[in-house]
This record gives C-alpha cells, structure tokens and sequence, in this order.
C-alpha cells in the first residue's frame, strides 16, 4: 500500500502502488503543464467518511511513498483512462479497489 501526503497534513491517503504509480505520472504530467485539477476517490472499506476530493496544483506540496521497491508496470490503457479522467470537467476520479496485477515486472494483468 503506497501512501500520498496531501499539502501540510500529516495524514497521508492511503493509496494501492498500482494506482499511486498511475496517479504520480498523470500528476506529474498536469503540473508540469501549469494545470490543476481535482483528484477524488471513494474510501477503503475500513476508512471514514464515504469519497474525497482534493484540489491539485503545483503550489500545493505532493509527497508520493510507494510500498513495495521495485516501480509498477504502467498499464498504458489505465494510464490513459486517468489522463482522460483528470482532463474532463470532473477531474480525476481514481478507483482504490483496481485490483493489483501479476509480479513486479509482468505485464498488466499477467499471473
């Protein structure tokens, strides 16, 4: 589980690598355009509250912590979907329950 520290708060958003990997390239990408945009997600199952949003631009300090060494594969129809989604009017809508692929290495979806 990678973890995404939001501003000043010392809570981080607990985030899968698979998705926080995902989410770090279209972010990176966004910011360094100059564009904000919103970033929501429904919460874990074991979490408070019901969904998120968050505002993010490059003012705003990001911190990404990923769980395991080795980086995730990207998945490029994956990677794709999140740009289309942080592009559209309703920013970002991430989906924390993306279940997670095959080893570190594989291609997306192998076992």
């Amino acid at each position: 589980m990678g973890l995404l520290f939001y501003g000043s708060s010392e809570r981080p958003i607990r985030v899968p690598d698979r998705v926080l990997a995902h989410v770090k390239v279209v972010i990176a990408t966004k910011l360094r355009r100059g564009e904000s945009f919103t970033m929501s997600w429904r919460h874990l199952e074991d979490e408070e509250g019901g969904r998120s949003t968050i505002w993010i631009q490059p003012s705003i300090p990001l911190r990404f912590v990923f769980g395991a060494i080795e980086p995730e594969v990207l998945d490029p129809a994956l990677l794709q979907t999140y740009a289309n989604s942080a592009n559209s009017s309703g920013g970002l809508t991430i989906d924390l329950d993306i279940a997670a692929p095959g080893p570190v290495g594989a291609p997306s979806g192998a076992v």
